[in-house]
This record gives structure tokens, C-alpha cells and sequence, in this order.
């Protein structure tokens, strides 16, 4: 498969980005590990080659990184080696352990990094794919006010496209991000909103399950996994709505299709980032049907007819706001019927 974003070949349908699981972060015999204290500076600018198998630990990965953005300036001698950002691995599953990474398997989040280090960090580390400079706010779209302006990232190197697993009954479930569009979100033990999203499909599977927010369309993908015969999946923001679609086809294998059409291509839905009347983006051919917007949740009533067996999950981002949600509860229910819950 083509990369939306990089126009490389870093992304992969699920079955192949899941055949090397159980292995691709386990060192080699010959591989090394040194623990670093991340709250305390590098002891000094050095920093382990990766083993004749490809792997190094991630340890050793910072350092390297911590070695550059050094000598570049960004980071001083007194800076501890946490100060280098946030490691997101891809793809991102549970682990018992710290990973031994093999090469293209980093996404490197920085607040200090600027884009020469950046461009010296995807060079001459192997083992990274993109590096993000973050800052102190929230990337997308994270209010349902109409006048709220998103805010994203900033790409300095690299591609910052890189893949989540999820466990289901049903199988793993692969979902690709870009992550200077979309807020990480680091699922909860257990995953508690999947356990909920299976819940409220029950069994046999209710007729017709809406992700009204989708993001990258985790919660709707697993309804369709798990045999709903009818998903609908939207998001206002146009990167949610766009790598809903995108994992729709990177999932298909699973799932009762025949082919997935995708009418939305990244670079054009840039152009309206935040969409109020509802656009299809996606659908599928096949016996289940599936299909993706981009849209405000509250205008969805007019592509999606009211129905008593709906249920809808509403995963919005500001769920501490306990009058926000009952409002927007109680407007979903009058527009569409049925049940809606939140994760």
C-alpha cells in the first residue's frame, strides 16, 4: 500500500503488519541492553551501535538521539534524557517488557527538537521513522463548538503515519494514525472502551452501531468486527475522517466486504479541515455495509435515518464535561432515537 502522507510503502494491510508480532520487538541472543536513567543526564555523548540483527534497545536509541540534539543545540548537558520527548513505537501494542527496536519503528515526539536535529535524527538513526515537534496543546479537533480552530503538530522529518493494535474476540485490529493530526491516545488497561463498544453490540449484533466521533475509527471498526451488519463512522476533523476510511481498507480482510471505496483523498480534505454538513468519504460493497462521513455528529440525522435499534457511541474528547455531555446525550437521542452512550 501506498502512504497517504509520505507516498512510501510504511503502511500495510492488517495481515502483514501482524505477521511479525510476536517477534519484533524480542533481542536477538547477541543483543545488548543498557538501562538508562531517564531523569538524570546521558553519563556521557556515547551511545551502542544496533546488533548485526538490526535491533537495539530503546535505551541506547535515545541516547543516540540525545547525542544529536546535543551537538545541535537543543538539548544542554544538564538536560535529562526524558528532555529528548516521546517514543510512540509502531506498531503500538501492549508489552511486558521494553522493546528492542528494529529499523523504521520510532515516532519521535519533542517539544525541544528543531528541524535540524530532526533531519540529522531520521538520517542517521535507523531505527526512526518521523520526528514531531509538539507543543503545549492538544492536536485536532477537541471541541464540538463550531468556531474552535484546530490546532496540529509539526512534521520536521520523516512520516509521522504509524499504526495501534487492538485486541477483539474476534481478531487483532489494526488502525493507522497520522500523529501530528491526531492526539495520541494511550488505551487504558483492559481497554475499556472496547469492552464497552462489545457490550452495546451484544448478540446477535444490533442492526445498525453509529461512531459518531470516530477518530481514526477504532470503536466503529470494532462493531464491524464484530459482525454489525450496518456501521456508520464520522468525524468532523478531515484527518479523523480520512484514516477512518483508511483503516476501513486496511481491515477489510476481515470483515463480510467485498471492496472499499474511498472518495476522500488527504491533500483535498486539507483544503476544509472541519466539515458541518456531513460528506461521504468511504464505503463498502459486500453484505456489511460501511460507511464513513466527515461532518459534524449533530447534522448526521440527514444521512442516517432515525431508528429505535440505533446505537451510538459518542466518544468525545472532553468527557469532563458532565453538562456538555448530558446536552449532547439528550440532542443525539431526539435527533436519531435509540441508545448512545459514552465510552
Amino acid at each position: 500500500m501506498k502512504c497517504p502522507a509520505c507516498g512510501s510503502d510504511c503502511v500495510h494491510q492488517a495481515p502483514e503488519i501482524l505477521k511479525d508480532i510476536p517477534t519484533r520487538f524480542l533481542p536477538c541472543a547477541r543483543c545488548s541492553m543498557r538501562i538508562l536513567d531517564k531523569r538524570v543526564p546521558l553519563p556521557a555523548p556515547e551511545y551502542a551501535e544496533p546488533c548485526s540483527c538490526g535491533k537495539r534497545f530503546i535505551d541506547e536509541v535515545f541516547a543516540h538521539m540525545y547525542v544529536i540534539m546535543q551537538e545541535e543545540g537543543d538539548l544542554t548537558s544538564r538536560d535529562p534524557l526524558i528532555a529528548v520527548g516521546s517514543p510512540l513505537v509502531h506498531p503500538g501494542f501492549a508489552m511486558d517488557r521494553p522493546p528492542f527496536l528494529p529499523a523504521k519503528s520510532l515516532l519521535l515526539l519533542s517539544g525541544k527538537v528543531q528541524e535540524k536535529a530532526a533531519r540529522r535524527i531520521f538520517a542517521e538513526v535507523p531505527e526512526i521513522r518521523g520526528v514531531v515537534k509538539t507543543a503545549d496543546y492538544i492536536p485536532g479537533l477537541v471541541s464540538l463548538d463550531e468556531e474552535t480552530v484546530p490546532r496540529v503538530y509539526t512534521l520536521l522529518a520523516g512520516c509521522d503515519v504509524r499504526a495501534d493494535i487492538y485486541p477483539l474476540a474476534t481478531g487483532p485490529l489494526v488502525v493507522y494514525k497520522q500523529q501530528s493530526l491526531i492526539h495520541v491516545e494511550f488505551p487504558r488497561a483492559g481497554y475499556p472502551k472496547l469492552r464497552s463498544v462489545a457490550a452495546h453490540v451484544g448478540t446477535p449484533p444490533v442492526p445498525l452501531f453509529v461512531d459518531a466521533c470516530s477518530g481514526p475509527g477504532t470503536l466503529g471498526l470494532a462493531a464491524a468486527c464484530l459482525g454489525v451488519p450496518h456501521v456508520v463512522m464520522n468525524d468532523a476533523w478531515y484527518a479523523s475522517a480520512f484514516w477512518s476510511a483508511f483503516n476501513l481498507d486496511v481491515n477489510h480482510g476481515y470483515l463480510d466486504t467485498e471492496e472499499v471505496r474511498i472518495f476522500g483523498h488527504l491533500g483535498d480534505m486539507a483544503r476544509h479541515p472541519v466539515v458541518r454538513d456531513p460528506v461521504k468519504i468511504a464505503e463498502t460493497v459486500g453484505r456489511q455495509k460501511i460507511e464513513v462521513y466527515q461532518g459534524d455528529l449533530r447534522h448526521l440525522d440527514r444521512v442516517i435515518p432515525r431508528d429505535a435499534h440505533t446505537v451510538a457511541v459518542l466518544d468525545i474528547f472532553d468527557k469532563d464535561n458532565k453538562k456538555e455531555v448530558s446536552a449532547l446525550l439528550r440532542d443525539w437521542k431526539g435527533r436519531m432515537g435509540g441508545n448512545a452512550f459514552i465510552p
